[in-house]
């Protein structure tokens, strides 16, 4: 019980200089450091602690985080001290290559990608997509139907359907004017039929629309109408394009210029390794020995 008590004092001792020393702001050298705990050679300080300790929180709560934070740090020191006594010597000298070269791949990564977004050139022009597109289009086939409709979900109660019918069939710019100026009464609305989506899209938009019947209302051309408790439905499906039919560049367009990047990024990157070994080279900074026989 002596010794939880003397715990708990030194503790709130600590958390005090912890609070007062972290408003300070002082710069000191490691011998001026004050410690906090040790395990073998390994020395904890009171400056790790600084950020621990929150100017909200209360005393209790801060003591509590204090002490499993050394507690967790003093289990880590022991178990890598145990571990360097108890594994081969082989388990060791393995550990330590992979730790080297865990070091050099995040230093040189992030490096690299510090160069990439820094001088790699992110605008792909239409020319380079078309020229992909016409090349590669053949492996872009469609894993479900895309449509591009014009769409609008009245209420129930709505009174002039016919005369929304009738404008959404012909979509004249007179048509959509008058559109507009009422869509304020619709529930739901799409006019943008120059948008390809895809038909699980529609579905989940459409209630009564349903993968089992889609075949008799996703045709091209064709205006359907659908009516539940909820709201009825009117859809005029602009143009449709099948399963397995090459998808237009226009939806795959994100795509592409994430292929497109891609390789510019792996091209620059490895013009990158090139130029910087042949620079080492010319520096005198880089050579290889030839094998003695």
């Amino acid at each position: 019980m002596q010794h939880t008590n003397k715990l708990i004092f030194l503790l709130g001792i600590l958390y005090m200089t912890v609070t007062l020393s972290s408003c300070q702001g002082v710069f000191v050298s490691d011998k001026e450091k004050e410690v906090v705990a040790r395990v073998g050679e390994n020395f904890l300080y009171k400056e790790d602690l600084e950020d621990l300790v929150g100017k909200n929180v209360a005393k209790e709560d801060s003591i509590t985080l204090v002490t499993s934070y050394i507690n967790n740090w003093a289990s880590k020191q022991l178990l890598m001290s145990k571990s360097k006594v108890n594994l081969s010597e082989d388990q060791l000298a393995e550990f330590d290559r992979l730790v080297a070269n865990y070091k050099t791949d995040l230093y040189t990564g992030a490096y690299k990608e510090a160069l990439v977004q820094k001088e790699q050139d992110t605008i792909i022009s239409k020319e380079e997509l078309e020229a992909f597109y016409q090349k590669e289009k053949e492996n872009f086939k469609l894993s479900e139907k895309l449509l591009r409709v014009r769409y609008v979900e009245l209420p129930p109660q709505f009174l002039n359907k016919k005369a929304v019918i009738d404008k959404l069939k012909g979509f004249s710019d007179k048509d959509r004017m008058y559109l507009d100026s009422i869509n304020v009464q619709f529930r739901k609305v799409n006019f943008n039929d120059s948008v390809w989506v895809e038909a699980s899209r529609l579905i989940n938009e459409i209630p009564p629309l349903t993968s089992e019947n889609e075949q008799l209302y996703l045709k091209k051309s064709q205006f359907f109408e659908m009516q539940d408790s909820l709201g009825v439905y009117l859809t005029k499906v602009v143009d449709m394009l099948d399963k397995n039919e090459a998808a237009p560049l226009q939806y795959i367009t994100p795509t592409i210029k994430r292929v497109l990047l891609n390789r510019r990024r792996l091209e620059y990157l490895r013009k990158l390794e090139v130029d910087i070994i042949d620079e080492a080279i010319k520096n005198k900074e880089f050579e290889i020995y030839e094998k003695q026989e």
